[in-house]
């Protein structure tokens, strides 16, 4: 059974920084896609990052160059550094995966920037 469990959400002041982490079980972690979507309560779910398992990655417009996603596959965790983070970055943060053709996702984390 495939398990996604994030942690590092939080509350914190713009232009500050977070980093989340996803770890992730039940599946072959080095050939999974992973990614980072964010949801804002009346709004679809987006796409923040990804990251393929050869190590590419793309970004939506509205992070790229302050956040970067990365991965570790000796530890099956994925992660999401957030910097100069602002007011419109609050959200609940969801890791994907995508693995054998199915769509996994965590439980998600609250994420809220305010002074």
């Amino acid at each position: 059974q495939v398990q996604l469990v994030e942690s590092g959400g939080g509350l914190v002041q713009p232009g500050g920084s977070l980093r989340l982490s996803c770890a992730a079980s039940g599946l072959m972690f080095s050939i999974a896609r992973m990614g980072w979507y964010r949801r804002v309560p009346g709004k679809e779910r987006e796409l923040v990052a990804a990251i393929t398992n050869g190590g590419t990655t793309n970004y939506a417009d509205s992070v790229r160059g302050r956040f970067t996603i990365s991965r570790d596959n000796a530890k099956n965790t994925v992660y999401l550094q957030m910097n100069i983070l602002k007011p419109e970055d609050t959200a609940v943060y969801y890791c994907n995966a995508i693995y054998q053709a199915s769509l996994y996702w965590g439980q998600g984390t609250q994420v809220t920037v305010s002074s």
